[in-house]
């Protein structure tokens, strides 16, 4: 795809960070980038750089913002969609089959639908009207400051067909940027999705006191049940070994980029989930995938014991003090069931 019109929808730091990627990726390609503010769309064309996400990042001169949703996807091949996941489907019902025929549609996003449970490339296919093969799926450690700085970074691009998956990778491929190609979709999407709902709970831990065992115990627990689920559900296991599981998990628990951590945090502190919302600024994609989480377990017969008590903590009212209580008063049984 080098040399041709791509779009990013979403102009927050990862949607601005991924369309400077893929503007480093290919120097003469147009990269459209849509937002739904005038303010900051301006503030790309005309200064190069997007303060209120990324304020010491320089913009390519090859990405043009717009307002515009249809002049931003038009003749694209390829567009790639960094919105907040519980919103994306209302957002992008106006485009339904007004794609390019043969566009690939690629998901930057990390969280499950509430309302229908549907992993993201998959409500990307009903929305857009686009066939599954055409849906790629972008996860791993994704941090997008990092990335903005052009930080060493290895992620997953993960498609049905390897041909999708390598037209995805070939345009995002940098020197510091390396996409490796995966087919189990689910599974590098799950890894995704879970592990801004185990970075909560990391962040509540530490926000109530708790230190590096409590998280370490969070993290590989989290990481098995993570994996439980994903089994059930036709994924791979060793997918959540990689970077799209382990790597994207520990890069989410242990950094203070991380929203979702951040977030955590402040409501082991004490804060309620609105004061620790207003606080961390932006979407924590976890709050609401939480549920949506422990919805597919009850639906698998899948046991996610810390998924329950995030949940119970952000949704339930159930105390911060009771959640280490809850998870280490389970019934005792072997470390690998």
């Amino acid at each position: 795809m080098t040399g041709v019109t791509t779009a990013v929808l979403g102009s927050g730091g990862w949607g601005t960070t991924f369309a400077a990627v893929l503007a480093d990726a290919a120097p003469q390609a147009e990269i459209r980038l849509w937002g739904r503010s005038t303010e900051t769309c301006r503030e790309i064309n005309q200064q190069r750089s997007n303060t209120k996400y990324l304020p010491e990042l320089r913009l390519p001169t090859n990405i043009r913002a717009t307002t515009d949703l249809a002049e931003a996807v038009g003749e694209a091949e390829l567009v790639a969609v960094a919105l907040p996941s519980q919103q994306a489907r209302k957002i992008l019902a106006p485009l339904r089959n007004q794609l390019a025929e043969g566009t690939v549609v690629v998901s930057l996003m990390k969280g499950i639908e509430v309302e229908t449970g549907e992993l993201m490339s998959t409500m990307l296919a009903d929305t857009l009207g686009v066939p599954d093969h055409r849906v790629a799926v972008v996860s791993g450690p994704n941090l997008a400051g990092e990335i903005a700085a052009q930080q060493p970074t290895a992620t997953v691009v993960a498609a049905t067909t390897s041909a999708t998956a390598h037209a995805v990778a070939e345009a995002c491929a940098t020197p510091y940027f390396r996409p490796y190609t995966n087919h189990d979709v689910v599974g590098v999407e799950l890894g995704g999705a879970v592990k801004n709902v185990i970075a909560l709970a990391v962040g509540i831990a530490r926000g109530a006191g708790f230190g590096d065992n409590t998280t370490a115990s969070i993290i590989t627990r989290g990481l098995a049940e993570t994996t439980r689920l994903g089994t059930a559900m036709g994924a791979r296991a060793e997918t959540f070994a990689g970077l799209a599981g382990m790597g994207d998990l520990v890069a989410t628990c242990a950094s203070p980029l991380s929203r979702n951590n951040a977030l955590g945090y402040r409501i082991g502190q004490g804060m309620s989930l609105a004061e620790a919302t207003r606080a961390t600024g932006g979407t924590a994609e976890g709050v609401a995938t939480c549920r949506s989480v422990v919805a597919l377990a009850r639906r698998y017969g899948i046991e996610m014991p810390i998924s329950e008590a995030v949940t119970g903590v952000l949704h339930h009212g159930v105390p911060v003090s009771d959640m280490p209580h809850t998870l280490l008063s389970r019934p005792r049984k072997s470390e690998g069931d």
